[in-house]
Parts: C-alpha cells; structure tokens; sequence
C-alpha cells in the first residue's frame, strides 16, 4: 500500500470522494478456473473486502457497491438462492468488520421484495452502524435505478394528494431527497469491470455527471494496483459539470 500511496502523492493525484462499483465478471472468472458460479461470488466478495480496505487507505470516503440488481432474480433459482445465502452471511460478518474498522454501512433496493431475515440483518447492521465516523459503504441488493425513481415518485405524489406539497415545489433536490441515496454525494467515478460498458440500471439519476472507467479485469481479480489506474484515469478527465 506504501507504493501505492506514494504514486498517488508524486503524481498529485486528485483521489474521488465517491466511488460507485459494478462488480462484474464474477461467474466468468470462475468458469474460466472450471468452478461453479457461486465461487466467483465468493471470491469477488472478498475482494470487495479487501478494496474497500485500500479504498478507504487511498482517501475514498464513500464506496458504492452493486452486489444485487432487480434483474438477477431472472438467474438460476440455484444460483439466486446461493446469491442471498452469501450475501445473508456478508452483512452478518460485516457487522463485527464495520464495528472494528468504524465503517458505516447502508444498502439500498427494495427491501420489501427481500425475505424478512435478510431484511432483519441489514437493519442491525445499519443500525449498529449508524454513527461510525470512518468509511461511507453502500450496498445495493435488490436494486433498480428505474424502480428507485419509481419509488421515489410513488412518494411524491402521495404527498402532493396528501396535499402537504405542492407540484410547483418539487425540485432535483426534493427528488434526490426522496431516493435510496439520500443524503449521499452523487459517486465522483464509476468503475465498471470484466469490460462491459454500460449502466444496467444503476444510479441513472446520481450518476448524471460521474466519470466512467471501464476495464477488462474480472472483479475477483480486481486490485488496489488497478483501483490506482481507474483513480488515474480520473485524474485525466475535464469535469466542467456543463461548463466552460
């Protein structure tokens, strides 16, 4: 890690605030090694772990993970169900690792369509959490940008036939107020790995000005080395926010 963050204080590297991540490539890697899908999560579950650890070291202060999307209930009911059994024993151990490491710990979605237990484990965790002080981790399990936004409107108009606001007064702050990610500041860079390039439907309204990396590394063999390269590739964009 020395190495590392002396690359980034020679080269004045600017480190993002927020770092969003789509962790793909994790069935990938583990065909590619003749193993069933569910290692691949395994593994790429400990390499969340581990870049978190170097995220937070680097600067990061608030990291974005996709870990289950609204669309992968459409897998394998095997693999769907080996997909909540791992993520149930995650936030179980992520609970003790966040209380060591001052980590407060979120995770947005639609928990109303997550069995009860699972939804009772990330209560107590985000609760346990509430008040750390140190890294901003979010997790998106059962998460759709779209169904987000739904949501959110689904809200807002409730509270316009309520006739507490009015239509006049809904802004993008009220929106953003009304999403999963309230109070978090829009992601700086998007990393996306295993060398898909596009969005599946996460943080369409957050990631508006957001820079994109994309690389060919599976996520279960994604580094604090090519954390580095993506923080570089940051380093070379022009945000001017729609500026000049």
């Amino acid at each position: 890690m020395e190495k590392i963050l002396q690359a980034i204080r020679e080269e004045n590297l600017t480190v993002p605030k927020h770092v969003a991540i789509i962790l793909d490539g994790n069935g990938r890697w583990a065909k590619k090694r003749n193993m069933p899908r569910n290692y691949g999560h395994v593994q790429g579950s400990k390499t969340v772990e581990q870049i978190i650890e170097d995220g937070y070291n680097m600067g990061i202060e608030y990291i974005t993970v996709y870990a289950f999307s609204t669309e992968n209930w459409k897998r394998s009911k095997d693999e769907v169900d080996a997909l909540m059994k791992l993520l149930a024993k995650y936030l179980v151990d992520c609970i003790e690792r966040s209380t060591k490491n001052n980590m407060q710990v979120r995770v947005i979605g639609d928990k109303s369509g997550l069995d009860h237990k699972l939804v009772a484990k990330i209560n107590e965790l985000e609760e346990t959490t509430r008040n750390a002080t140190g890294l901003k981790f979010t997790i998106g399990i059962n998460y759709g940008g779209r169904d987000e936004i739904r949501r959110a409107v689904t809200k807002l108009a409730g509270e316009v036939a309520d006739g507490t606001l009015s239509p006049s007064d809904i802004t993008e702050d009220l929106i953003s107020s009304r999403l999963d990610t309230a109070g978090l500041p829009d992601p700086d860079l998007l990393i996306r790995t295993s060398g898909e390039e596009r969005l599946s439907n996460f943080l369409p309204w957050q990631l508006a000005y957001t820079e994109f990396y994309f690389t060919d590394v599976l996520w279960p063999d994604f580094k604090k080395e090519d954390l580095l390269q993506a923080i570089r590739y940051y380093n070379g964009r022009d945000r001017r926010f729609g500026g000049v």
